[in-house]
C-alpha cells in the first residue's frame, strides 16, 4: 500500500492529513499521541508493506516545533513496525518536490 500526506503547512491540516491517508480509524485523536499510536500499529490495513510519502508543504519552516515532533513520531513508528505485517517506510519530500509515487 502507498500513502500520500500532501504538504500542509500547519499542525491541524498535517495530524488531519495522515489521518486521511492511512484511513486511521475512528478513534483517532488529531494529537501527536493518537498519531503515534496509529502509526506503530496499522493492524486495520491489509497485510504487506504501507508506503507512506510525506510532502512538506512549509511546516517544517511555520511550525517547527510540530515538524521535528512529527519526524520523531514517524521515526519512532518505522522501527516500531519493522518485523510486523505491516513495515511502514516513509519518504519525505522537500518544499517544490513532487511526491510522485
Amino acid at each position: 500500500m502507498v500513502a500520500v500526506v500532501e504538504g500542509v503547512a500547519d499542525r491541524a491540516a498535517t495530524l488531519a492529513a495522515f489521518g486521511e491517508a492511512l484511513s486511521f480509524p475512528g478513534y483517532y485523536g488529531h494529537n501527536l499521541d493518537a498519531l503515534a499510536d496509529c502509526l506503530s500499529d496499522l493492524s486495520w490495513l491489509p497485510p504487506g508493506p504501507v508506503e507512506l510519502v510525506v510532502a512538506d508543504g512549509g511546516l517544517a519552516a511555520a511550525d517547527p516545533r510540530t515538524h521535528a515532533a512529527v519526524l520523531s513520531v514517524l521515526a519512532d513508528a518505522v522501527a516500531a513496525t519493522a518485523g510486523t505485517p505491516h513495515p511502514l517506510r516513509v519518504t519525505l519530500a522537500g518544499p517544490g518536490e513532487s511526491p510522485a509515487v
